[in-house]
């Protein structure tokens, strides 16, 4: 044990650098795996290492504990589908959170161990991150995963609470620095388990992909602030690069919806629900439909085709029927691509990870800002189940909550075709003028179901 000791720190470092080529792994599709790979043994060595330096440790506790997660983990990864990734990442947010209170409560608890300031600064940062990660993580899995109990709050009410428990809990965490007082520090954490919940509660769908994003930001600075709490240099860099990374993609999400981060924390559109008027406005909106049959007659006809995924491919799991449509529309001379918004989904990259999963090329995958000048040139544009990232509102109506945002311009395609269960708003809560064009074509059923019947219509016709 002293001889493996003494080469922690280099086996720390290889970590540290196998973690650094993970990030830049990931930052590509073609490259993701082998990054994935770099991740995985960069936490195995740290974990190896770490096992082998703990001082007394109770190898039985750590060893359960081990195998019992990696258990769960596995179970968890191979059982869980991608309709449920979010609220899946959500949670695993949570679980770091947790981590780090327990951790900080058993420093506090050590005996015989004495905290000077810095370290009850560590320990004052590390617990009440990770408090709040760890609730609002909770609540946000409940949210997407449209749990009863995960209902958005709003009201006056709900800013002065959230500054109340802010205030209460930063007071607390100062009575422990100073004094050591450890009745501060458990309400300290109590408070910031309540703030938590109550921060997040408020935020709508729509910014969803943001949160998920921010918190696991916040769960990677909660370990670096454990990390040095216990003297460890390999969970200062690991929360360090998850804490920045996470925090650069809650940047880039934001400026995608053109909007700032306090605004979508602390008074976002997304709590905004359609209410009775709106509902009201619909009824009166006449909109085109038709069946997959016209969809496939009209797509096998065209000289460029480009498909826009929203959550509703998702929950449909129609991915692989999307990508049948893309073989077969190809096959007939069709130039078909796939455009991606920044914050489609519930998580950031999700239609991304459900083109992957269905082995779509990616060079034909596009982000937004390199095909929206392609959409006036395109003979159709296949929307599926998406709403508020094609919502020409964002662009037009500057009373629209979402002005400004910016979006993916189907609008301006020669003809719109939309897939949905019915005429009912978006994540959001917003209705969208798109389903209302003339040009626009709304194909009402199951993604999958309606994507195959395309399918069949296309592989039955020539071109």
């Amino acid at each position: 044990m002293q001889d493996f000791a003494q080469y922690a720190d280099w086996f720390y470092l290889i970590g540290a650098v196998l973690f650094i080529l993970t990030l830049r792994g990931l930052s590509g599709p073609k490259t993701a795996i082998m990054g994935n790979r770099y991740g995985m043994i960069g936490m195995t060595l740290a974990v190896v290492t770490t096992f082998f330096v703990a001082p007394n440790p109770v190898y039985g506790l750590i060893i359960g504990a081990m195998v019992a997660g990696a258990a769960i983990g596995l179970y968890r990864a191979r059982t869980v589908p991608m309709t449920q990734m979010p609220e899946t990442v959500a949670m695993m947010h949570s679980l770091v959170g947790l981590s780090a209170v327990c951790i900080a409560i058993a420093a506090v608890l050590h005996e015989g161990v004495h905290h000077d300031g810095v370290h009850r600064f560590e320990l004052f940062i590390g617990c009440f991150v990770g408090a709040i990660t760890f609730t609002a993580s909770v609540f946000a899995y409940g949210k997407l995963a449209a749990k009863k109990w995960a209902k958005s709050v709003k009201g006056g009410w709900v800013k002065p609470v959230q500054a109340t428990l802010a205030l209460a809990m930063l007071a607390c965490g100062i009575i422990y620095f100073t004094s050591e007082n450890l009745n501060a520090f458990y309400a300290m954490t109590a408070l910031a388990l309540a703030l938590g919940f109550i921060w997040i509660a408020p935020i709508g769908g729509g910014d969803m992909p943001v949160v998920v994003s921010l918190l696991n930001s916040f769960s990677g600075w909660a370990a670096a602030g454990i990390g040095f709490t216990l003297n460890n240099s390999m969970l200062i860099i690991a929360g360090s690069l998850v804490g920045s990374s996470g925090a650069i993609l809650s940047y880039v999400m934001c400026k995608a919806m053109n909007r700032s981060l306090m605004n979508v924390l602390f008074g976002g559109f997304g709590a905004a629900a359609a209410g009775p008027a709106v509902e009201g406005e619909q009824k009166q909106k006449n909109y085109k439909s038709g069946s997959p049959d016209d969809a496939g007659f009209l797509m096998s006809n065209a000289d460029s085709v480009i498909i826009v995924p929203g959550y509703g491919m998702a929950q449909a799991r129609a991915q692989n029927a999307v990508k049948e449509l893309a073989i077969s529309l190809k096959e007939k001379g069709v130039n078909v691509r796939y455009a991606i918004h920044p914050v489609a989904g519930r998580m950031p990259g999700h239609m991304n990870v459900l083109l992957a999963e269905a082995d779509v090329p990616y060079e034909d995958v596009k982000e937004m800002d390199e095909i929206n000048s392609d959409f006036a040139s395109t003979d159709v544009v296949l929307v599926i189940g998406a709403n508020d990232v094609v919502n020409p509102a964002a662009k037009d109506d500057p009373s629209s909550p979402i002005y400004g945002m910016p979006i993916l311009e189907a609008h301006r395609a020669r003809t719109v075709m939309v897939i949905k269960r019915s005429m009912a708003t978006g994540y959001a809560g917003l209705d969208n003028d798109l389903f209302y064009l003339d040009k626009t074509m709304m194909i009402f059923g199951d993604g999958k179901k309606v994507v195959e019947d395309m399918v069949k219509s296309i592989n039955g016709s020539g071109h």
